[in-house]
């Protein structure tokens, strides 16, 4: 535990302020997750539809960076931040930074024919969320957070 708060405490501000920043909206998506379904859906965004897939090539470390901070701190939060938890609190961050993004809900089946759910969360042509295993999920709903100005 020494370790990590020696490690933490190495890096530069902007780093340190990106980490606070994802740990703070994992836990407020964790918040949102114990709502009903239907209270937080229309804060998710435009339902069924999508932002484009063109690629920003400005916006693209940024991208990375949001993506590498949400998933670093999800593997540190003492509550669960799984797929959905780390899909809403990337979206939030991406907003922050007037970033548009889609939150993808899937189902599928996994090993023993259970039906299993999973989110992910893509902005312009990088999956920042969820990448992991969404090839196994039929894609049933999707919420496009558009930005002011921006294209629909």
């Amino acid at each position: 535990m020494w370790r990590k708060w020696k490690r933490y405490a190495s890096l530069k501000g902007a780093h340190k302020r990106l980490l606070l920043e994802a740990y703070f909206y994992l836990g407020w998506a964790r918040i949102l997750k114990a709502l009903p379904f239907s209270r937080i859906a229309p804060a998710l965004g435009e339902h069924m539809a999508e932002t484009t897939e063109q690629p920003q090539p400005a916006q693209i470390p940024v991208l990375r960076e949001v993506s590498y901070a949400v998933q670093l701190m999800s593997r540190h939060t003492w509550w669960e931040s799984q797929c959905m938890v780390k899909a809403i609190a990337a979206m939030r961050m991406l907003e922050r930074r007037k970033i548009e993004s889609t939150l993808y809900l899937g189902m599928g089946r996994d090993e023993k024919g259970r039906l299993v759910a999973h989110a992910w969360l893509r902005s312009g042509p990088i999956v920042i969320t969820g990448a992991e295993g969404r090839e196994r999920y039929t894609c049933v709903a999707k919420f496009a957070r558009y930005i002011e100005g921006g294209v629909k």
